[in-house]
């Protein structure tokens, strides 16, 4: 019997191609969050925008978290973990894209709390410089550069890694980017949001 090449071939980044093609079928930022919980939960080896089958170590210890954000309306693109180290500094972060209900909780949350939410609105470009990695002095990382508009190429990219309508979507949404201004700090961000985000 033949094996149905879906369930073992890869992509040119090691990528199951089965676990691409259930991306074919995501539209909505909550399918598109189940798909990348189940990536953070290592029961997917494919997720739009990244070249590889899995996500980077510092990544390991939030990855349960994330996956928490993904299936509570946070379609999340980045993050990172608060460190601390020498020569090398991270706020924690996370970004990702919602509805407008979503952005408004989690405006709510920057307003009652030391953690800052930077919400833009479909179609709003912001071009702010927040900086969130520093090595050896010098800002690596910085926040506050929205995604939208969703441009002709980013719209592309998104049509050709998960499906058009995904795409529209995104182009469609709230896209947000929280985090703690603390250098170095865990364990305050994410379950805050998680709890703003499943309130009421």
């Amino acid at each position: 019997m033949a094996t149905d090449r879906y369930t073992t071939e890869q992509d040119r980044f090691g990528r199951l191609l089965a676990d691409r093609e259930v991306w074919r079928q995501a539209a909505t930022i909550p399918a598109a969050g189940e798909l990348t919980a189940r990536w953070l939960e290592g029961r997917s080896q494919y997720q739009p925008g990244t070249s590889a089958p899995g996500f980077d170590e510092e990544t390991r210890p939030i990855a349960g978290a994330l996956a928490g954000l993904n299936r509570s309306g946070l379609f999340t693109k980045e993050s990172q973990p608060g460190v601390l180290a020498e020569g090398h500094a991270q706020r924690a972060y996370v970004a990702g894209f919602c509805s407008v209900e979503s952005a408004a909780a989690l405006l709510e949350l920057s307003g009652r709390t030391d953690l800052v939410t930077v919400a833009h609105a479909p179609g709003e470009a912001s071009q702010s410089s927040i900086p969130v990695t520093l090595r050896d002095g010098e800002v690596v990382t910085v926040l506050g550069s929205s995604e939208g508009p969703v441009g002709d190429d980013q719209l592309r990219d998104w049509s050709e890694e998960a499906n058009e309508s995904l795409a529209l979507v995104l182009a469609d949404s709230w896209y947000v980017e929280v985090f703690d201004p603390v250098w170095g700090r865990n364990g305050v961000l994410l379950p805050a949001v998680l709890e703003a985000l499943t309130a009421g």
